[in-house]
């Protein structure tokens, strides 16, 4: 049993203002939390439902080996988790230090200007990671990528690359921008992607769902590029269309 207070901490974290307050997170699931510990993060502790630890005895046992597990009641762990049908089992982790990314920084770096949708950020995110893109660059007025959404649309992802949040995107592409790097924003209207010249000094940048890229961006941006239409959709979903433009880039990098 978890005393009220312990209660109200966890299942605080679901909200954004308490993840920063508390520089907490949850990650939720079997696959998640195997992430969670293998990476360099370090997990404060693990819980699971009284029916988990019941069924799953097997996962149980390496846990307890690396990290504190607690067991607590199947309806205290349904007002923690964040998903309708919990598997039974997740991991307080500490959120890192905030870095700031090399101005000398080799290969092709994704940027993120005000992305909402955290589906969207978690599968960029993903899409980067099969890329072998490390770095990546997210505005703070894109979602949070600690929400519980992103973290499961990175499929254990966020684990295994470099995030920066920066306040100021712009003064962050600038440095980049005269340590070498190309900035290049992806737009509606540009140069074609598959004809574009392409390098592995590039700084892909994506933009907000509804608005796209900002003046202040296209200012900085040394080139916009497109992903030209041959059907009639009116647009493609930004996740989709990182995903085609990063692939491009890669066969170059």
């Amino acid at each position: 049993m978890l005393t009220k207070r312990e209660l109200k901490y966890y299942s605080s974290l679901n909200k954004a203002k308490y993840r920063k307050l508390e520089q907490r997170f949850i990650v939720e699931g079997i696959k998640l939390v195997d992430e969670a510990l293998n990476s360099t993060f370090n997990c404060e502790i693990i819980l699971v439902s009284e029916t988990f630890a019941k069924t799953q005895t097997d996962i149980l046992s390496k846990y307890k080996h690396s990290t504190i597990v607690q067991t607590i009641t199947d309806s205290e762990f349904s007002i923690i988790a964040d998903t309708q049908t919990p598997q039974g089992i997740l991991a307080i982790v500490e959120i890192p230090l905030q870095r700031y990314i090399e101005e000398k920084r080799d290969g092709i770096v994704v940027a993120l200007e005000n992305v909402s949708d955290p589906g969207n950020v978690g599968t960029i995110i993903r899409t980067c990671d099969w890329f072998g893109i490390k770095d990546i660059i997210i505005s703070s007025n894109s979602v949070d990528i600690y929400n519980p959404k992103v973290i499961r649309s990175t499929m254990g992802s966020l684990f295994h690359v470099n995030i920066y949040i920066t306040e100021n995107i712009y003064g962050t592409l600038k440095m980049l921008q005269k340590s070498g790097k190309t900035i290049i924003c992806a737009d509606m209207d540009g140069s074609n992607v598959y004809t574009f010249s392409k390098n592995e000094s590039s700084v892909l940048v994506f933009s907000n769902e509804a608005n796209g890229p900002t003046q202040k961006l296209r200012e900085i941006s040394n080139s916009v590029i497109t992903i030209p239409k041959y059907g009639n959709a009116e647009s493609l979903n930004v996740a989709t269309a990182a995903a085609v433009i990063i692939s491009e880039f890669a066969k170059h990098n």
